[in-house]
């Protein structure tokens, strides 16, 4: 009998981990003003710590399918180096249901921002900062 209670703890644990979404994966980043989509990040956990790199950017058939990041600030050793592959997204680390204390960097601006991420509705809400003005973007998962 207690093996038996054993076996059903453990099959209700694994469970309801299944249930629980994650951060990590792909994810389709949508263009606020617009509606369609930009890219595809991958979010990936190193060392305990969160980032993303995109891996796939929708582009018109006029635009180069992978440009460099010639906005990006001339002293980040990103600058004038290819986006797809760049990691945009460093250093998070899990506080709570969020994850905070890294930075993201926007390619098309050239800017970086103090960012936090999080899941709300099987969605990734995506928090960049910059003092004390912030926007959010919702990034829904990529098949």
């Amino acid at each position: 009998m207690k093996k038996l209670n054993v076996l059903l703890s453990l099959i209700l644990i694994s469970t309801l981990g299944f249930g629980q979404s994650s951060i990590l994966g792909k994810w389709k980043t949508i263009d606020d003003e617009t509606g369609d989509p930009k890219s595809i990040v991958e979010i990936y956990e190193r060392e305990n710590k969160v980032y993303g790199r995109i891996i796939k950017l929708f582009r018109n058939g006029d635009e180069d399918p992978d440009p460099i990041c010639d906005l990006c600030p001339k002293d980040d050793p990103r600058f004038e180096k290819k986006i797809i592959g760049m990691e945009i997204i460093k250093g998070l680390k899990k506080d709570g249901d969020e994850y905070s204390g890294g930075t993201v960097l926007k390619p098309d601006e050239g800017k970086i921002f103090k960012c936090k991420i999080w899941l709300e509705n099987k969605k990734l809400k995506i928090r960049g900062y910059w003092g004390f003005f912030y926007r959010t973007q919702t990034w829904i998962k990529a098949s």
